[in-house]
């Protein structure tokens, strides 16, 4: 893991982190993640990584500007970029970042060189139905204290399907009650969770970049059928399943580590103009 940096933008400080050497990888995090959970995704020695914390996430400030968008984030990323002389990059991410990575690589073809989408959980359309447990903990912490948001969370018809049919998901929406910023936070869940990655099906379609895509079963709020939306949307795509967490974390780590590897190292990225 490389030091933090702080990065003003806005009125918000951003920490970045920027480790390795070789061709750049801006690549993401997923909402309420940190660069913590991308050092576990991401393989090391592979390529140079950056990351930046988005506002609210990790150390990064929350900032002033409302609403919160994947917009916003992906313009904190591409600023994070310029700063950095960074020309062409390859861009991904997990979740969230992977909607990151998509607005970026759309909107910003002559920067983005490639493209990793890593347990996508929106296509293209705003407020994706998957995406409503995530909808009603801001919900619950805008309307009752932590606790009290908690147990109701745990109770409801939506946190008991999701504890049954998708443990490791319910415990990373009950993590989101445990945040120290969790009352303030609620915006950011609200808000990205109802927004889009700006993207039609078709400009996806358009997109010329060599492109990874990362999905698994047994994920109520990254369902397969996102991945493999977009994998039969992406002209170039490879489309990698891998083990869910849900079964065995380990070597879900272990297998998307050796997929982004092994992307990265292949003959067409190795080729790209830095």
């Amino acid at each position: 893991m490389g030091a933090s940096a702080a990065f003003m933008r806005d009125d918000a400080t951003l920490a970045v982190f920027d480790s390795g050497q070789g061709l750049p990888v801006l690549f993401q995090h997923g909402l309420g993640g940190d660069e913590a959970q991308v050092a576990q995704t991401f393989p090391m020695g592979k390529a140079r990584r950056i990351t930046v914390e988005c506002r609210g996430h990790g150390a990064s400030s929350l900032g002033d500007i409302r609403p919160f968008s994947l917009r916003m984030f992906a313009g904190d990323v591409l600023a994070v970029a310029t700063d950095r002389r960074l020309g062409r990059f390859v861009v991904g991410g997990i979740s969230m970042g992977a909607a990151i990575a998509l607005y970026l690589a759309h909107h910003y073809p002559d920067r983005v060189a490639a493209l990793i989408l890593v347990r996508p959980a929106w296509t293209f359309t705003a407020a994706p139905a998957n995406l409503e447990p995530v909808r009603t903990v801001a919900a619950l912490l805008r309307s009752y204290s932590i606790g009290e948001a908690k147990e109701r969370f745990a109770a409801s018809e939506i946190g008991l399907r999701i504890s049954a049919n998708a443990p490791d998901n319910f415990a990373s929406l009950l993590g989101y009650f445990d945040r120290p910023n969790a009352a303030a936070f609620a915006s950011v869940l609200a808000d990205i969770a109802a927004d889009g990655p700006g993207v039609t099906q078709a400009e996806a379609a358009a997109l010329t970049v060599p492109t990874l895509i990362i999905g698994n079963e047994q994920d109520a709020i990254h369902p397969l059928t996102c991945a493999r939306t977009f994998a039969d949307t992406v002209a170039d795509a490879r489309f990698v399943e891998v083990t869910p967490k849900a079964a065995d974390k380990a070597r879900h780590f272990a297998e998307v580590q050796d997929a982004i590897a092994t992307f990265l190292t292949s003959k067409t990225i190795r080729s790209l103009p830095s």
